[in-house]
């Protein structure tokens, strides 16, 4: 398997080579050359299978550059460190079925990702006899997660920006508290939007990225996404055994679009996905562009689900290049309209074609609120507030023929102040926050200016 660039300048390369690329060189996204499938009957096996056995049979199709046998050593290492022998189990809740993605270290979805991706990482640094200086933007859950999946790890740095006082205290101090020399955080004085262009435009940057050996963790590098179509083949299984249903439909929470186009992936690869549903908040570009063709950035909102609160979905790009007929020469011309005008434009068919695949809806954060009060009165389970917008659009918008599955990103003590607005009660602490405001905390604030990102990791990459 060969992977290419969105933007047409980087093509025949390999897993291996597209995992340490992370952004192409063009300043593109990575895909593979072609998105493998699945028979109806090699599906049916599938389902037998356990989580990391599954997790091989659908990754190994992507790579033909990593041994089996390493393969799977990584794949079983990684999950591992997860707390539940599923992994990622499926709980039915008031005709509702909520695939739990918070089991791992920092118990929310990317540990999913980032705990292959950092073992990943290690593995080709050692076999290249090379280092790497990681550098991510986060609205919350990635960069613990992704400080976790490298923390300790030789011939790895890992610098993560995030916006100054718009993450969960929680999420501050997951990252913050991680003093391992090969860590550094770094608070930004602005948005996640602010930080994530720096990030993509440092990676541009290709002297500076060749320099100082940069890798991405986030979502990217295709090795991200690639983890995440697997639960998606996971949770459809298990709730294919339950119903007896063939088709089921997913609501997903999401802000960059990484998620729900692992979804995407899924669905082509011939998971059973009738619609992927796609959840927002009030920061709802992605909504409003597939309800009625309005991609068009705007101020962005601070919210009770964070980790959502984007303008810019960074993983759009991917979709787009799909949309388009895989035409790179439109995605070059519609990424510099976009830069230019904050704004695309779509025909009617694009938009139909859109909504054949998609549907949507967004949640403010007083309808947010009033969901995880219901449910939880209704079924004693508590939702965090990102798996609250997917759950309230999901039922707002579902296809009652068919199931629905709705992605739990975070555990609820991550956001217990929302948590707490809207039952009055504090969540149990999980075993992995209590005393977690007690440690030492290390992190550098700086203003959200390229050159001062720049500067500092000139001063501490490897």
């Amino acid at each position: 398997m060969k992977y290419r660039s969105t933007r047409g300048q980087v093509s025949g390369i390999s897993f291996k080579d597209a995992v340490m690329m992370g952004l192409a060189d063009d300043g593109g996204l990575l895909l593979p050359e072609r998105i493998p499938t699945f028979s109806n009957d090699e599906l049916h096996e599938l389902a037998a299978l356990p989580y990391a056995e599954l997790a091989f049979r659908v990754i190994s199709r992507f790579t033909d550059d990593i041994p089996a046998v390493d393969l799977k050593d990584l794949l079983n290492r990684s999950y591992a460190a997860f707390d539940h022998d599923q992994v990622t189990p499926v709980v039915s809740q008031d005709n509702v079925h909520i695939l739990e993605l918070f089991h791992g270290p920092t118990l929310a979805f990317k540990d999913v990702a980032l705990q292959f991706l950092g073992n990943l990482f290690e593995y080709l640094l050692k076999e290249r006899n090379q280092h790497m200086n990681i550098i991510g933007a986060t609205s919350g859950d990635t960069g613990s997660a992704a400080i976790y999946g490298v923390r300790g790890k030789q011939n790895i740095n890992i610098f993560i920006l995030h916006p100054k006082g718009r993450v969960s205290p929680i999420q501050e101090m997951q990252m913050t508290t991680v003093t391992d020399s090969n860590v550094f955080n770094l608070a930004v004085e602005g948005t996640f939007d602010d930080a994530q262009s720096i990030v993509k435009e440092i990676f541009g940057d290709l002297e500076y990225k060749e320099k100082h050996s940069l890798g991405a963790v986030n979502s990217i590098n295709w090795a991200r996404v690639l983890a995440q179509v697997v639960y998606y083949f996971y949770a459809c299984f298990q709730v294919q055994k339950e119903t007896g249903c063939e088709e089921v439909e997913f609501s997903v929470p999401t802000g960059n679009f990484g998620d729900i186009f692992a979804g995407y992936v899924a669905l082509r690869m011939g998971v059973p996905i009738r619609r992927l549903i796609l959840a927002t908040n009030a920061n709802n570009i992605l909504s409003r562009f597939v309800t009625r063709g309005d991609y068009s950035a705007a101020e962005v909102n601070h919210s009770l689900s964070p980790s959502m609160d984007i303008q810019v979905a960074s993983n759009f790009e991917r979709y787009l290049f799909y949309l388009y007929g895989e035409d790179s020469s439109r995605i070059n011309s519609a990424m510099e309209m976009f830069r230019q005008t904050g704004r695309l434009e779509f025909s009617a068919e694009e938009i139909a074609k859109v909504q054949q695949t998609f549907a949507a809806s967004s949640v403010d954060d007083a309808e947010t609120l009033k969901t995880i009060e219901t449910f939880y009165q209704q079924t004693g389970y508590l939702l965090d507030p990102h798996t609250a917008v997917g759950v309230e659009v999901g039922r707002r918008v579902r296809d009652e023929s068919c199931p629905l599955i709705c992605l739990a990103t975070a555990h609820p003590a991550k956001f217990g102040d929302a948590v707490k607005q809207a039952i009055g009660l504090d969540p149990e602490l999980p075993p992995a926050f209590q005393g977690i405001d007690k440690l030492e905390k290390r992190l550098q604030v700086l203003p959200a200016e390229i050159d001062q990102i720049k500067s500092y990791i000139d001063q501490h990459a490897l």
